[in-house]
């Protein structure tokens, strides 16, 4: 059987359900409906959704089929007029059958009896082999790495680490421990900082200026949505200001629906991480202007900790220092106003609702998937991120209790701002640009403007190590890696 293409809308009192089926044969086909199923049958295409709202049966339900186009269009009558439907858009949730309402434990036993009474004749094997009890440490039992989507997966690269080398920063990441991880991770960063790169991106900006004048797709997006809240005070159901191209509908049924058993604690890490990814996918979108270049599969996974280097986190300042030392360090622009621009757009997308984000995750997927072998991100990552949001709920307590919102509130950015303030990102480069106008000599920087427009980085200055000037950023660049435990 064949899943065909469809599409959902709605009005305040019908469902509309639009099947695509090119090849089928029209005269013999079968439609059931009864409160959120759904089924449709026309040889050789079949299609059952689970609606996130009851339909009924009353007489005004209407159906009709465009020969020229192959599709069906099914009415159908809600069963309360005037109830929004939610998640219309979310095709893998509608495609996934519902969950069994049985009172059976969802672990069981497999091969036990049912009466559960051991044989009594069966002999006792008195001769079993012995050893002796050894006290097995607590770190010895906790010795193999967890990473992937919630913590979930393990082994994955204990055969597999010469291949995809090129993918992931971290070396032997199933019997490296998340504290180690950190440190080894802030040590690389340490060593690749390049304070002649930073300095020229700094004062040879114009490259930079260009990027950040890009508006991408969901600039205009929640433009949109904030000129509707400011003339409404209702909520507007922010689904329907994101469309998906068929493209990503294909991509969309393609995916298998899982269930996915997680605690409160791999909960959050999956939002901070989830938070980390849209971080590096929105400078890469933004550096690239909407373009996909062979840099930006590196781009993406480069920038993010969680997929570079299998990271863990316990609050959002930790992802935003990430990002903003990474960004410093890695990529061919590396300017602070790149990483402000990156936060400002993530909120965005947090804001526009789980539409957006979705939109954005089938985008890495798609570079992934045609990148080998950042491929495996998809599996580890992106493919389980694509299945989850689409049942995400909206909100996740904290770790001080309080409620986090998915949709981040108007002040997420002055939150973001304070966090790097507290961890000294903000207020140290500031104040270092600040003193190095101040400081550097007319012709300090038309040196370094002449150096870079030959094609190469402008070399370090040459005697006085720690004089007046350029010196001052450069031990301030330095110093700007120095966060951890600040």
């Amino acid at each position: 059987m064949l899943t065909p293409s469809f599409d959902l809308s709605q009005d305040p009192d019908f469902l509309t359900i639009a099947i695509r089926v090119p090849h089928a044969r029209v005269s013999e086909f079968d439609v059931y409906f009864q409160g959120v199923d759904f089924k449709f049958y026309a040889k050789p295409y079949f299609l059952r959704l689970t609606l996130p709202g009851r339909i009924v049966e009353n007489g005004s339900e209407q159906g009709s089929y465009d020969a020229d186009k192959g599709i069906f269009t099914i009415q159908l009558p809600k069963e309360t007029p005037g109830q929004h439907f939610e998640g219309l858009n979310m095709l893998t949730a509608l495609l996934a059958p519902r969950k069994s309402r049985t009172a059976k434990p969802l672990v069981e036993e497999i091969g036990a009896s049912e009466e559960g009474v051991e044989d009594d004749d069966e002999e006792f094997d008195w001769e079993i082999e012995q050893s002796p009890y050894e006290e097995v440490s607590e770190s010895a039992l906790n010795l193999q790495g967890h990473y992937g989507f919630g913590g979930l997966r393990s082994g994955v690269f204990q055969r597999l680490q010469d291949e995809f080398s090129d993918v992931i920063d971290i070396k032997d990441p199933d019997f490296t421990p998340a504290a180690e991880r950190r440190q080894k991770r802030l040590a690389a960063e340490l060593a690749k900082f390049d304070p002649d790169h930073y300095l020229a991106d700094f004062f040879e900006d114009e490259a930079v200026e260009q990027v950040l004048k890009y508006n991408p797709w969901w600039t205009n997006t929640y433009s949109k949505m904030m000129a509707f809240l400011e003339k409404s005070q209702e909520q507007e159901n922010h689904a329907v200001l994101v469309s998906f191209s068929e493209e990503e509908k294909y991509q969309l049924r393609k995916f298998v629906h899982k269930s996915y058993l997680l605690d409160k604690r791999a909960h959050r890490q999956v939002y901070y991480s989830l938070a980390d990814i849209l971080l590096a996918y929105c400078y890469e979108t933004r550096v690239n202007e909407g373009e996909k270049t062979v840099e930006s599969a590196w781009n993406i996974r480069k920038l993010s900790a969680t997929l570079c280097w299998f990271e863990t986190w316990t609050n959002v300042h930790e992802v935003l220092v990430s990002f903003g030392r990474r960004v410093l360090c890695y990529p061919l622009y590396r300017h602070f106003k790149l990483v402000m621009e990156a936060y400002r757009d993530t909120v965005k997308i947090l804001q526009l609702g789980k539409s957006a984000v979705l939109k954005c995750l089938l985008d890495i997927h798609r570079i992934f998937q045609e990148t080998d072998p950042a491929y495996i991100l998809n599996d580890l990552y992106i493919s389980d991120y694509c299945v989850w949001i689409q049942k995400a709920k909206h909100t996740l307590s904290s770790r001080n209790g309080e409620g986090t919102s998915l949709r981040l509130s108007s002040t997420a950015l002055t939150e973001i701002t304070a966090e790097l303030r507290t961890c000294c990102l903000v207020q140290k480069v500031g104040s270092s640009c600040r003193s190095l106008e101040r400081s550097v000599p007319d012709e300090g920087p038309a040196g370094l403007r002449g150096g870079r427009a030959g094609g190469g980085r402008p070399s370090r200055p040459r005697g006085g190590s720690r004089s007046e000037g350029v010196p001052l950023c450069i031990r301030t660049a330095d110093s700007l890696l120095q966060l951890r435990g600040r």
